[in-house]
């Protein structure tokens, strides 16, 4: 029988064991050296007792938290009945019941219609699902991505991504992809007029492409924040030109931005929609959401082993009632508004740095300009007993993903944690305490020198 113990014979063990085993490939174990054995709400906890609280959820995964009570009663539940766990694509009650919550929950009250695709169980499976899909409905073969952009690591979805550390010479060839820049990436231009021009002049170079692919907030590129009006017109410039839009919300959807889309605040209504991550409550589960007109698959077309996860479904089914309950969503703007506060205050007083602050609802990105000086930071805070990771193209920007639930004192108690971080990293720090000042509730997309507020 299993039995919870705090004995570091149990994580030497353990620690050997997938040293030995495990390929060179592993990243966040380096990252977060310890062996967790369990977890729940916004803490996680070693075999040796030590407790850490998660700013990390997951890459994004476990936006309502580890082990929520209602998820776990209800798999306790289904797997007690002998529930179906395995089923490809045929058909089972949880996987009606979790179409049925979908749409009641989520695609009614925003007037949304669309037909969901199972795909295999990760992020990088919708995204193949799409581009396949898009290219097949439009019967083009190219496709514009942007700068930064991250998409997966499966050789289709990685063709999109922008961040050369994850292309090798031998595969990850960006053929039949055009990278444009994305909003903020040459400063003030507006770089839909440069999609435009690829688009109207026959001689750009670039082919009429079957889709565009964008994220909203990018979020492994550094946390890049698009304004409304970028997205609104990219979604023009597709329509004028017969070009599907593809919306990847698998890190910043399910809730991250304080809506259940990102793309909601712009009034966007894309073609495709690629949804994973937190969409399984915290299992594996991905799909992706198509416009009925663009549903011209056949069947069989598209397939995959586990393209639809019943525990999953059981799960999203439990985690999808939070979308009922009006102080769930007050609860995420309380905060975000929270973590601007402070983390502006820290920019502030590091303005010599000229530090950036970036982000909206419950994705912040503080750019500390040098991946080596964000390392430091990240390794202080993991012995101080907080979760934080880095993203961007020198994993220069500090990373900032609590759950959406995640208590307001344990919120502010792993913040404070973050600056005793600092504080050790960067002795000259004043270490006094930042005064948690209101917020205005808009998207800070970046705040150094200047503030933008969009």
């Amino acid at each position: 029988m299993f039995r919870l113990s705090h004995s570091t014979s149990i994580s030497d063990s353990a620690t050997n064991t997938v040293e030995r085993l495990e390929s060179e490939v592993r990243g966040y174990c380096r990252l977060f050296p310890s062996v967790f054995q369990t977890a729940k709400g916004s803490t996680l906890t070693t075999a040796e007792g030590r407790q850490f609280i998660d700013f990390f959820c997951g890459a994004g995964s476990l936006n309502y938290g580890h082990n929520p009570p209602a998820v776990k009663q209800a798999l306790l539940d289904y797997v007690s009945h002998d529930g179906i766990q395995h089923s490809l694509d045929m058909m089972t009650e949880a996987k009606a019941q979790f179409l049925d919550r979908f749409e009641q929950t989520i695609l009614k009250p925003r007037s949304m219609d669309y037909k969901i695709q199972f795909t295999g169980p990760t992020g990088t499976n919708a995204v193949e699902a799409a581009i396949k899909l898009a290219k097949q409905h439009r019967k083009r073969s190219h496709v514009v991505a942007f700068t930064n952009a991250y998409h997966g690591h499966s050789l289709g979805s990685l063709s999109l991504t922008g961040n050369q550390s994850y292309h090798s010479e031998y595969y990850g060839s960006h053929n039949n992809v055009s990278f444009l820049p994305y909003d903020g990436y040459l400063g003030d231009f507006d770089t839909t007029i440069l999609l435009e021009k690829m688009l109207t002049d026959r001689s750009s170079g670039m082919p009429l492409p079957a889709a565009v692919v964008l994220e909203t907030i990018q979020g492994e590129g550094g946390i890049h924040v698009a304004s409304d009006a970028w997205l609104q017109r990219v979604q023009t410039l597709c329509r004028e030109h017969d070009v599907l839009l593809i919306v990847d919300d698998i890190q910043v959807g399910n809730g991250r931005t304080g809506e259940f889309f990102s793309f909601e605040k712009a009034g966007l209504s894309p073609d495709l929609i690629c949804l994973s991550k937190s969409i399984g409550g915290g299992l594996p589960l991905s799909l992706v959401m198509i416009r009925p007109e663009c549903d011209v698959w056949q069947p069989g077309q598209h397939t995959g082993t586990f393209r639809g996860n019943n525990l999953a479904f059981v799960a999203a089914n439990a985690v999808l009632n939070h979308w009922n309950e009006g102080s769930f969503v007050d609860g995420i703007q309380v905060r975000s508004n929270t973590l601007q506060a402070f983390l502006s205050s820290i920019v502030s007083e590091h303005v010599s740095e000229n530090w950036d602050l970036r982000g909206r609802g419950m994705i912040w990105g503080l750019d500390v300009r040098r991946g080596d000086l964000a390392r430091k930071v990240i390794d202080t805070a993991f012995q101080n007993g907080l979760l934080l990771e880095s993203c961007g193209s020198d994993d220069e920007v500090l990373k900032f993903m609590p759950a959406l639930n995640i208590p307001e004192q344990q919120l502010q108690q792993g913040l404070q944690l973050f600056r005793q971080s600092l504080q050790t990293v960067f002795p000259k720090f004043s270490g006094t305490t930042p005064t948690l000042i209101p917020s205005t509730g808009s998207p800070v997309t970046s705040f150094g020198s200047s503030m933008v507020i969009s």
